[in-house]
């Protein structure tokens, strides 16, 4: 069975010219072979069947052919003029890859300038350590896995702003737990057409147990995209509510319990409400002076690299003392304590 080119350039079937262009723009940005260097196989397959894809689909004798026939249609085509063969028996030999990306950006949107472009040229050649988006490598022999770039001298190489940061406030019970954010953001884009324009995306933000204030999630190449310039990345730095109940300091949770002079004396239990919903008893039979503080281990915050594992909970206990006694409380109390 043919290829799926409507399914390979993610498009339906009455897309028009511009979600091409689009969307030929986001894949091959995605997929380009310089862009994966630790997947470079892959990443060369994906984008030539991104590339042919494009060729197929952006002509509509072509497209015509293919949407009647499927791919093997296009095997009976008239061969095109060029007599160049890139391994398709039939008509239909698919363009270089690389020519339909150069051809599309213009100049590359990574600031190399094409062969036309002005000044000196030179020619790099990189290997799979290296390229547009590294270092160039050296040389392989001229093998058609090599791809070769055209820099314009005085042409400057693309810069990528600043991230951009945004703070995502988040509850003590979601920090404990966990939680999934959706986050519907707008931001602007340079189009098919290289015009600036708004897109609007939802991103899914997982908030692992754990996590304290100041976590940053980076979302690559989701900031705001000028002309000539890379995308800046998106970065939400995680920030905490404060709590009716709690307090944080590192891994352990800090709460406050006022007791009576009765109950600092005699011994008590408290009840704490926890951050995944328990209720806690506490016994504490030791003796309770005012800023006293009673550590129950293991009821902190989860430890993120170890969410298992948890900090503890500190309860500080502020006493209250009677207002006024009777002269019979009094004496009572002298004779206990003295004795």
């Amino acid at each position: 069975m043919g290829l799926d080119y409507y399914d390979i350039l993610k498009v339906n079937r009455n897309a028009t010219e511009d979600d091409l262009k689009k969307s030929y723009r986001k894949l091959a940005m995605k997929w380009h072979p310089d862009k994966n260097p630790n997947t470079k196989t892959e990443a060369e397959a994906k984008f030539k069947q991104i590339s042919e894809a494009y060729e197929v689909l952006s002509d509509p004798q072509k497209r015509a052919v293919y949407d009647q026939y499927g791919e093997e249609g296009l095997s009976d085509m008239p061969p095109p003029g060029s007599t160049g063969n890139n391994g398709r028996a039939g008509g239909f030999n698919p363009r270089n890859a690389e020519d339909i990306f150069a051809e599309f950006f213009g100049s590359s949107p990574f600031g190399f300038g094409s062969a036309g472009g002005p000044g000196r040229s030179m020619r790099f050649q990189s290997d799979g350590g290296g390229g547009m988006f590294g270092g160039f490598g050296g040389g392989n022999n001229g093998s058609e896995n090599n791809i070769f770039r055209t820099y314009s001298e005085g042409t400057p190489a693309p810069k990528k702003p600043p991230p951009v940061e945004s703070k995502l406030p988040c509850s003590l019970e979601e920090l404990y737990s966990g939680s999934t954010r959706k986050m519907k953001i707008s931001r602007s884009i340079v189009d098919a057409n290289g015009r600036q324009a708004q897109e609007t995306e939802i991103l899914t933000i997982v908030v692992k147990p754990g996590w304290k204030k100041g976590t940053k999630i980076k979302f690559p190449d989701k900031g705001n995209e000028q002309v000539n310039q890379l995308p800046a990345d998106l970065v939400f730095v995680i920030d905490e509510k404060p709590h009716d109940l709690f307090t944080r300091d590192g891994n352990d949770l800090i709460t406050s319990r006022r007791v009576t002079l009765a109950e600092a004396i005699g011994g008590t239990t408290v009840n704490i409400n926890t951050l995944d919903g328990r209720n806690l008893p506490v016994g504490v039979a030791e003796i309770v002076s005012p800023g006293y503080e009673f550590v129950v281990p293991g009821e902190g915050m989860p430890i993120a690299k170890e969410p298992r594992n948890k900090g503890d909970l500190k309860i500080k206990f502020d006493v209250q003392f009677p207002a006024r006694l009777t002269t019979e409380q009094k004496s009572a109390l002298k004779r206990v304590l003295a004795g």
